[in-house]
C-alpha cells in the first residue's frame, strides 16, 4: 500500500449509514475491497445490495485494513474500539460516524495505542434503517464533520486520503474540537428530533380522534417527521451528550415560555421575522450543497 492511499477499507456495523458508505465509496470511484462487520441478517442485506464485497469478523477486518469505519450505534463504537487495539495494522486509520463524539474520542485516546483515530459525524440520515435503505448519495450535500484533538491529526497521509474520499462523495469537511461538536449538534440536531417527539406525543396525548388528526395540513407532517426515528439509535446518542441536550432543550424552554406570555401581542412579530430569517439561510445553505 502506498502511504495514504486505501486499498481495502472495513465498515463495521453494515446499516444504513455503513451500507451507504459503501455504496458511495463506489460510486466515487474505490477500486479497493470493502469488508462489511456486521450480524448476518445486516451483511446478507449489505451484499445484497453490492455495499460490501466480502463478510469479516472484527478481527478479521482489523487485520486487513487501511481504513476501519464503525458505523455502529455510539455505544457499540464505544465496545469495538478497545478491540481493534493491536489488531490494526500500523498505518491503519480508524474513524466513526458517531452522532456524538467527546466519549468516543476519549476512549480512542485510553485505548488505542497501535492507530490513529480521526473522530468524524456525517450530517446524513433516514428515519428508517438497514442496508436495504442505503443510497449511494446519502452524503452529497451534506456536511462530514471531523473532530481532531489537535489539527496536526488532519495532515497526516492517511487524514488527507479519508478527506479526500469524503469529499469525492460529495460532503462538505467541517472540522470542530469533540467539545464543540457535541454543544453545536445538541441544537441542530438533537433538539430538532426532542421537539418533533414531543410534538407527536402532545397530539397523541390530546387528539384521540382520527378526524381530528385529519384536520392537519403538510407543515405537521414536516413537523413530526423526525417523531418516526427509533429510540433504539437515540438512546445513546441523548445518553453521551446530556449535559448539551439539557442546555438545549432549557434554552427552547426558555423561548416557549416567553411566547406563551406574548400571544396575541405585536411582540410576536419580531420573533417570526428572526425565525423565519434562520430558515431562510438553512434553506440557502440546503441548496448550495446540491
Amino acid at each position: 500500500m502506498n502511504a495514504g492511499s486505501f486499498e481495502t477499507v472495513a465498515i463495521v456495523g453494515v446499516g444504513l449509514i455503513g451500507a451507504s458508505f459503501g455504496l458511495a465509496l463506489k460510486k466515487a470511484g474505490f477500486r479497493g475491497r470493502i469488508l462489511g462487520v456486521s450480524s448476518p441478517p445486516a451483511l446478507a442485506d449489505a451484499l445484497r445490495v453490492g455495499a460490501v464485497d466480502e463478510a469479516a469478523t472484527l478481527e478479521e477486518a482489523a487485520a486487513q485494513a487501511d481504513l476501519v469505519f464503525l458505523a455502529r450505534p455510539i455505544l457499540g463504537i464505544l465496545e469495538a474500539l478497545p478491540r481493534l487495539d493491536g489488531r490494526v495494522r500500523p498505518h491503519c486509520l480508524i474513524t466513526d460516524a458517531g452522532s456524538t463524539k467527546a466519549r468516543i474520542v476519549q476512549e480512542a485516546r485510553r485505548s488505542l495505542r497501535c492507530a490513529r483515530f480521526l473522530g468524524g459525524h456525517p450530517m446524513a440520515g433516514k428515519e428508517k434503517r438497514g442496508a436495504g435503505e442505503a443510497q449511494a448519495d446519502l452524503f452529497a450535500g451534506r456536511v462530514w464533520i471531523l473532530t481532531p484533538e489537535d489539527p496536526s491529526e488532519l495532515e497526516t497521509p492517511a487524514a488527507q486520503e479519508l478527506i479526500r474520499w469524503i469529499r469525492a462523495v460529495g460532503s462538505e469537511v467541517v472540522v470542530l474540537s469533540p467539545e464543540e461538536h457535541d454543544r453545536v449538534v445538541a441544537f441542530t440536531s438533537h433538539l430538532p428530533q426532542l421537539l418533533s417527539t414531543a410534538l407527536a406525543f402532545t397530539l397523541a396525548q390530546r387528539l384521540d380522534k382520527e378526524e381530528h388528526l385529519r384536520a392537519s395540513g403538510p407543515g405537521l407532517l414536516d413537523m413530526t417527521r423526525l417523531a418516526g426515528s427509533p429510540f433504539e439509535i437515540w438512546r445513546d446518542i441523548l445518553a453521551t451528550n446530556q449535559e448539551a441536550v439539557r442546555e438545549a432543550l432549557a434554552a427552547c424552554v426558555a423561548t416557549l415560555t416567553e411566547l406563551q406570555g406574548q400571544i396575541g401581542s405585536d411582540d410576536l412579530a419580531a420573533v417570526f421575522e428572526c425565525a423565519a430569517a434562520l430558515a431562510r439561510r438553512l434553506r440557502a445553505n440546503a441548496d448550495k450543497g446540491e
